[in-house]
């Protein structure tokens, strides 16, 4: 966690480039606080207007917001609309069928090109399909997939007929998988043969199969494959389908299934502070309407960018800013199989110059290792890469440290383009607190100020707002469209947990610290105030981590803490008691390492701690949080 007196010590202002000032959709901070004074003056008129110019209604909205049963709000709900329509359709209707809406690159650098009219007919063929399969509106599909059009693909086509998806990032296991199938109670799961990562073949169907042989699961009644890399699989006749077979039988067109606004459009399960996952729901028009503006706003969207957002369909930056923000929009966008290391870590650098990506979307993570691999080996620096068609950088995931910032802005951006330093969550849809690229003077390290219609503040633990630059709690005054709606199956916890009564029940907790800079009012985000580790911009619950370890057999007890870590940001530190005698030497890393296994079989290798203590006699401090963690060897 930043110190405060660190974060309040940075000075150093970057103003907005005159040339991208002049043409942004926000130029300049008057407009910025023209649109924030309109929705303070009138909140339901403010929203209510963006979502009228936004998106295409096929049946418009007569009220806004209810905030009748809070802290449950619902937006538009008389209105009806479909998000595959607005995100491929209208494009295409409009004249627009042959505009690329995505360039696929694979792990081994092949290219394939898919207009909207390719991606509409791909997603109607994938619909029909569900159709016929007996899937339907309101029914829930579980996607279990690489980064792939065919993701995207199987996603629009689920939002097509009304079904609402839930994405499982491919790096989890069986057991986490089979979790979140049981949970939403699926009848469908989408997953493939294998996934490519860094030149490996890795399971996924194997996995798949694993998942469902644990029981519970008898509603799922289609398990669609998509044929990635031809790798030999179990197959299963009675419930095993190819996903190409289904979709060259089907008819290119497919009406779409006409669904309230407030109709979930998916699931996403989040770490939570206790052990089990958290089934975040959002809705159709709250949650389109702001993947949608936002783009417009914080990445000043043209017709004529070619966007990049580095992030996975399994997490929500891949939901927002890959499979709809970006094609609700009617854009271009790069997306991307691999990893960022490989065959070279300049990966990046040489896709950005092949591409001529504008706009580029990463995590702090992977700008550290990429730091570091340019230090360690000349030939990946971005200085031997044509960067020019860069015009304006974002940063997702976690906060960015000022140093990492300054050569985020000078090695990538030639310090011409803005950095985007946007702090939001799974449970809010999209960005809440981040600079505008044309408005906005910049302050590395801090997420500056929140956009317009997102009222951000910083309080105690009594809901009172603290003076500016003093440390505390960031929440959310008002209910914004995008905004979680509840957790799957537990509108208890989803009370409790995000609008909790010692808050006063109407302020929105984000789990963040925060702390506001006296002068200029940014924000700075501070870290988690839970126990929730954020890796590599991947939040991980402790007690999750905790669960896993002590249900190993060698386990009589078990805690979890994080430490700083210059590249991932944070680490896993497992604190384990044996049920053993206490090992020594060579057995100790044995356990040690059949542990991390564990984790990496239970719920997924990003689990996995770095480190672990097998003889600590200090759990209860652990469990606490009140250990320093300096024992750890």
């Amino acid at each position: 966690m930043k110190s405060i007196e660190s974060v309040l010590h940075e000075h150093r202002l970057f103003p907005p480039p005159a040339e991208l000032a002049a043409d942004a959709a926000i130029s300049g901070m008057d407009a910025y606080k023209t649109l924030v004074a309109e929705a303070e003056a009138d909140y339901n008129g403010f929203w209510g207007r963006l979502a009228r110019e936004t998106l295409t209604w096929k049946a418009p909205f007569s009220k806004v917001l209810d905030e009748s049963n809070a802290p449950f709000y619902t937006w538009f709900e008389d209105g009806e609309l479909n998000a595959s329509y607005n995100c491929l359709d209208r494009h295409v209707e409009a004249g627009n069928g042959d505009r690329v809406a995505i360039l696929f690159e694979a792990d081994d650098g092949t290219v394939a090109t898919v207009t909207y009219q390719d991606l509409l007919q791909r997603v109607c063929r994938f619909a029909n399909a569900f159709r016929r399969r007996g899937v339907k509106k309101g029914d829930r599909v579980v996607i279990y997939l690489p980064m792939s059009v065919e993701g995207v693909v199987a996603m629009q086509a689920c939002a097509r007929i009304g079904a609402t998806h839930s994405i499982v990032f491919g790096g989890f296991s069986a057991k986490s998988l089979h979790e979140r199938l049981v949970g939403v109670g699926a009848v469908a799961l989408v997953t493939a043969d294998e996934q490519m990562r860094g030149g490996k073949a890795l399971p996924l169907k194997s996995i798949a199969d694993e998942a469902l042989a644990l029981g519970g699961c008898e509603a799922v009644k289609s398990v669609i494959v998509y044929q990635r890399t031809g790798g030999k699989i179990q197959w299963n006749a009675d419930r095993d389908l190819w996903m190409h077979e289904l979709a060259q039988a089907e008819a290119s067109t497919c009406e779409p299934e006409w669904v309230g606004a407030e109709h979930p459009l998916f699931i996403l399960y989040t770490s939570g502070s206790t052990g089990k996952p958290k089934g975040v729901q959002h809705s159709t028009g709250g949650f389109l309407l702001w993947a949608a503006q936002t783009m417009k706003w914080t990445f000043d969207w043209k017709p004529t960018d070619v966007f990049w957002c580095t992030a996975d369909i399994g997490w929500i930056t891949g939901h927002s800013y890959i499979t709809y923000g970006p094609l609700a929009v009617g854009g271009t966008q790069v997306l991307f199989e691999g990893v960022p290391t490989y065959p070279h870590a300049g990966r990046f650098w040489d896709m950005i110059a092949k591409h001529q990506v504008t706009v580029f979307y990463t995590a702090p993570t992977a700008i550290r290792s990429l730091i570091k691999a340019a230090a360690v080996d000349e030939k990946v620096s971005p200085s031997n890469y044509d960067l020019s068609s860069l015009r304006i950088l974002g940063s997702v995931g976690e906060p960015i440290n000022p140093e990492g910032w300054m050569w985020y802005y000078t090695n990538i951006g030639g310090a011409r383009c803005p950095i985007l330093d946007t702090w939001w969550q799974t449970e809010t849809g999209g960005h809440m607190i981040s600079p505008l690229p044309g408005a906005t003077p910049l302050v590395p390290g801090s997420c500056t100020l929140p956009l317009p219609g997102i009222m951000a503040a910083v309080v105690d633990e009594t809901g009172q707002d603290v003076p500016a630059g003093q440390g505390g709690i960031l929440v959310i005054k008002r209910p914004w469209p995008a905004m979680l709606r509840t957790i799957w199956g537990d509108p208890e916890r989803y009370q409790s947990s995000y609008f909790p009564e010692e808050l006063g029940g109407k302020l929105y907790l984000a789990g963040d610290g925060a702390v506001r800079d006296p002068v200029t009012g940014y924000f700075t985000i501070m870290g988690r105030i839970d126990d929730v580790l954020n890796v590599s911009g991947h939040r991980l619950g402790t007690m999750e981590i905790e669960s896993a370890l002590a249900a190993n057999a060698l386990v009589a007890e078990a805690a979890v803490v994080g430490r700083p870590d210059e590249i991932t940001g944070e680490t896993v530190i497992a604190f384990v008691v044996l049920k053993g005698a206490r090992p020594e030497g060579e057995e100790a890393v044995k356990i040690a390492n059949a542990l991390r296994a564990w984790v990496s079989k239970e719920i997924g290798p990003i689990a996995k701690p770095r480190t672990f203590d097998l003889a600590t006699t200090c759990l209860r401090r652990v469990r606490a949080r009140s250990c320093a963690g300096c024992c750890v060897r």
